[in-house]
């Protein structure tokens, strides 16, 4: 069977522009190696273009079918691109004043979103599990890109040790499923284990596989290693990490769980309703306690990422619930990365003043820079919940999907859920007061004091804020923007 390469064209292009920017790197000296970053978004724009020209074209899919191009994988692909642009975007004069290796660091994060790319098209086992390594193997360096920091190495060690043995439990996973079914195939998989029925060693093989993807969504108890790689790396780094590679892991759990494992469901819809309300009180509760902006942010994603598992515990539910279930992770998934990535790029342009991150150097913002206070307000109620801003409907309809499951357990997910989001009102609330009301550090008198002059984003920096915020409030105000184009059960309405 001939390839088809215009179904593979925008990670050819991206993969391709990786290369470019580490080749064209070595001719460039020092003062010159801006041009790195404008190749690296000149080559987004370009895959982007080639993924435009693949919508409305009906499903494609090559390699005997292991790499797949539907509504699903296209709505992922462009989250993974519009996340790329702000990437690079917040990350030029960071990068530009932190290290000459730029070349290197474009071509990581490049690498890295090829992975994320075609993790969504993938149908079979191998292909999620390569797609995953290509995600995770870049994670690795980039999150200890800065190798003099002491706190960058540590991150990225653990990063590395957590991420090599949640690699282990999925691949002997997969090959226990491969031992059950003969096939890698999602759709035959599913097929063949329903044949098989309540086989104890299969269902153990079905959680080691989702083992490894709960390691990559940073769910708890997975989720340790996540505040100190945050923490440790640079921040464009912690923001691609805390967004994209997320959504990269849930792109794969929900072809695992929807896909390959239906007819377990009855197993791991109850887990996981564990799971998500474990990994909401971990985060919000240990968000409480938090100092820093970054692992703040860092417990913040944890607890969002908890938010974003209540719907697979809808997944034993009736059909037409799991296509709301799956819609809904959908939803949250787009919304979060508008709201999480622009408050990252105001971390940003703070973290280049004062590089310790401390949420004690917000105070007074709106005095000295009040278009960056009412962007890091939007982005902090966004993450809260409060309407008119995206981040209520991303709430709204995971809530939704909850109830219609139809069952007790579900309805207590719910109320958990609810009270989880007015525990992270308040340290978000927090956050946003002490911008407007609180004195700025150098009128407290403190040593390590914040410069008083108003801070202004680079036009790239700036740029991204802009967008962020845009996307933030347009879909608060039009959610219906998302509805239409998150498949309410692409891969799910056979199952």
């Amino acid at each position: 069977m001939p390839i088809d390469f215009h179904a593979i064209l925008p990670e050819l292009l991206l993969g391709g522009t990786a290369i470019l920017v580490l080749i064209v790197d070595l001719f460039l000296d020092d003062r010159a190696k801006v041009v790195d970053n404008y190749l690296a978004l000149a080559g987004t724009a370009a895959a982007a273009i080639a993924l435009a020209t693949l919508v409305g074209q009906g499903d494609r899919s090559t390699f005997g079918g292991s790499f797949v191009v539907d509504n699903y994988a296209l709505l992922f692909k462009g989250l993974f691109l519009g996340s790329l642009v702000l990437v690079l975007l917040m990350s030029g004069r960071y990068i530009a004043q932190g290290t000459v290796y730029q070349g290197e660091f474009y071509f990581l994060v490049l690498s890295s979103f090829v992975g994320m790319m075609l993790m969504p098209s993938s149908r079979d086992l191998l292909m999620l599990f390569l797609s995953l390594e290509i995600v995770s193997a870049t994670g690795f360096i980039a999150a200890g890109f800065r190798k003099s920091d002491a706190r960058g190495n540590e991150g990225a060690l653990k990063f590395l040790l957590i991420g090599v043995l949640s690699t282990a439990v999925m691949l002997f996973g997969m090959s226990l499923v491969y031992g059950f079914t003969g096939t890698l195939n999602l759709a035959q998989i599913a097929v063949r284990i329903q044949a098989i029925g309540n086989e104890p060693a299969a269902v153990m093989a079905m959680f080691l596989v989702i083992t490894g993807f709960a390691f990559k969504v940073s769910a708890a108890p997975f989720h340790f290693w996540a505040p100190d790689t945050y923490e440790g790396s640079p921040v464009p780094v912690a923001a691609y990490l805390s967004v994209a590679s997320k959504a990269a892991g849930f792109a794969g759990l929900l072809q695992v769980t929807f896909v390959a494992f239906p007819s377990y469901s009855r197993y791991w819809a109850p887990a996981f309703a564990v799971l998500a309300a474990f990994t909401m009180l971990i985060g919000n509760v240990v968000a409480l306690a938090q100092t820093n902006m970054v692992r703040l942010l860092a417990y913040s994603s944890v607890a969002q990422a908890g938010y974003m598992l209540v719907p697979f515990a809808a997944g034993s539910s009736s059909p037409d619930a799991r296509g709301q279930a799956f819609q809904a992770v959908l939803i949250y998934l787009l919304i979060y990365a508008f709201t999480n990535l622009g408050a990252f790029a105001v971390v940003t342009l703070l973290s280049q003043r004062q590089p310790s991150n401390l949420i004690a150097d917000y105070a007074g913002l709106g005095r000295r820079s009040p278009a960056l206070a009412i962007a890091m307000s939007v982005f902090l109620l966004s993450l809260a919940g409060l309407p008119p801003l995206a981040g209520w409907y991303a709430k709204f309809v995971v809530f939704k999907a909850a109830i219609n499951g139809n069952h007790a357990s579900l309805f207590a997910l719910a109320v958990f859920m609810g009270v989880m989001t007015v525990v992270a009102l308040f340290y978000y609330l927090t956050i946003a007061h002490s911008m407007w009301i609180g004195r700025p550090p150098e009128e407290a008198g403190e040593a390590e004091a914040a410069p008083a002059e108003r801070l202004t984003p680079s036009p790239s920096l700036g740029l991204a804020i802009g967008l962020a915020t845009a996307g933030v409030v347009v879909l608060g105000i039009l959610p219906n923007l998302l509805v239409q184009y998150a498949p309410m059960s692409t891969l799910v309405a056979s199952r």
